[in-house]
């Protein structure tokens, strides 16, 4: 990690520089939620790199709830951020372990919604996020984690689409921090085509 920004500062532009060169897309998509737009992000080009995934890490620690036991995010594209952020924690000397929200139960053994080593009921946990929309997705993860006896507070995201997710996580009693506004990214990939 010696070829990192040492500072919050160069770590976050260095990482909106990655978003907007390999994960930023403009032109006509319809989005997983049915939205169609201009914007296209796919951050898994930027989380499943070592690079990326270093910067990413550290920018979503700062971001956890200070007693959360576990950060945990709906699997596909939480698995790298939950899997970097609990050991950027163990390099930093803080407990927090990794859990992957299956998209439906196992459909076989234990027939289990969660993967990883469970915290005890009643233990606060951190949703990650890729990309939020309208902010489903996540609220499926949150949702499962609460009827299996957790405490969720919050979502953190890389990019924020603006979309109305921050709407639906307030009523779901959910704080929403984001990392970069769509917004960003795409001024940035334009800054950098010029």
């Amino acid at each position: 990690m010696s070829n990192l920004p040492i500072s919050k500062e160069a770590c976050n532009d260095k990482l909106l520089t990655l978003l907007a060169t390999e994960a930023y897309q403009h032109g006509d998509f319809t989005l997983a939620s049915g939205i169609r737009s201009t914007h296209y992000v796919n951050c898994k080009p930027v989380s499943l790199s070592g690079e990326g995934l270093a910067l990413l890490s550290r920018s979503l620690l700062e971001r956890i709830d200070s007693d959360a036991l576990s950060v945990a995010g709906l699997t596909l594209g939480a698995d790298p951020l939950v899997s970097g952020v609990a050991m950027a924690a163990a390099h930093n000397g803080r407990f927090l372990n990794a859990l992957i929200v299956r998209k439906e139960a196992k459909g076989h053994g234990t027939g289990a919604w969660l993967e990883g080593p469970l915290p005890p009921k009643g233990a606060l946990i951190t949703v990650l996020e890729d990309v939020v929309t309208t902010g489903g997705s996540s609220l499926k993860a949150v949702n499962q984690l609460r009827e299996s006896g957790y405490i969720v507070k919050r979502v953190v995201t890389i990019v924020d689409r603006q979309e109305g997710a921050d709407v639906l996580f307030r009523n779901a009693g959910l704080e929403l921090i984001s990392l970069f506004q769509v917004k960003q990214v795409a001024n940035r990939a334009q800054e950098l085509s010029l």
